[in-house]
């Protein structure tokens, strides 16, 4: 058991910069104490002394602010940061060295008996105010974005962020491929910044984007055919240039640039002043 206690504190140097020392961990941190509390929640709970196991649970939350059902497994150097107002339902599975912030939700979406709250695999960090609701399987070393409300299964080293949650990838080391390039030279050559197809959106919206860009080059592709066409006909129509994109018009306005605001008609003004 001291073992495990001092696991618990090393967990909370090695996760919170703002750990000075010891004593301050051990009085000054309700998340620990949360977790203290709830193994012997559920080393009564698993020894069917049920209705006290739920007083001690009672208890813990009166004092932390940190709800965990006495059914709920904890794994080892469990770390809740602040605490207050998380839940973590009976159902609820956590590994090792998983990291909660304040918020946090493990619920189900269920009032059927079994499995109804989510696994969290060992290494996955929650950020604050998130949902993460059903019974599937967060990956190991997974992150949940701040407030995001998470209702399905994400990966090992994914991340999940936003409402509902979208899985993002990590693939850093993945080379680009020639649709990839393509695209890119076809953002560029509208004007169009390429990181709006990047995994880092929301997969509905990067697809829309690439398949748009997918069609322009099409598009670009058959009216240049089509010049070369009236060219070999004689025709100088395709010597025209088309109009430049002025990037000033692209550019996000300035915290120092004053918005231009079109000066008031004589009417417009008039009913202003009536007004």
């Amino acid at each position: 058991m001291f073992k495990r206690m001092k696991e618990d504190i090393a967990g909370v140097f090695d996760r919170d910069p703002a750990a000075r020392n010891t004593f301050e961990v051990l009085t000054c941190y309700p998340g620990l104490h949360a977790v203290w509390l709830h193994r012997i929640a559920h080393a009564l709970w698993t020894r069917n002394a049920r209705l006290l196991a739920r007083m001690v649970s009672h208890f813990a939350r009166w004092l932390t602010g940190v709800e965990i059902h006495p059914g709920a497994r904890l794994g080892r150097r469990f770390f809740i940061d602040h605490g207050m107002g998380v839940v973590i339902g009976e159902t609820a599975e956590i590994g090792d060295d998983v990291t909660l912030y304040q918020g946090v939700t493990l619920g189900g979406t269920s009032w059927n008996k079994g499995k109804r709250h989510p696994t969290l695999e060992d290494g996955v960090v929650v950020g604050a105010g998130a949902k993460v609701l059903g019974p599937f399987t967060v990956g190991k070393g997974a992150k949940i974005g701040s407030n995001a409300v998470v209702t399905k299964a994400v990966p090992a080293g994914a991340t999940a962020v936003g409402i509902p949650g979208r899985i993002i990838l990590k693939e850093p080391d993945e080379p680009v491929d020639e649709q990839s390039a393509r695209r890119q030279a076809m953002a560029e050559k509208i004007g169009f910044d390429a990181y709006g197809v990047s995994r880092d959106m929301p997969d509905p919206v990067a697809k829309a984007i690439g398949q748009l860009l997918d069609h322009l080059h099409a598009v670009d592709g058959r009216l240049e055919g089509m010049c070369k066409a009236l060219s070999d006909l004689g025709s100088d129509y395709c010597g025209k240039d088309l109009p430049t994109l002025d990037d000033h018009d692209f550019e996000p306005l300035k915290d120092d640039q004053p918005e231009t605001v079109p000066p008031l008609t004589e009417d417009a003004a008039s009913s202003e002043r009536q007004g």
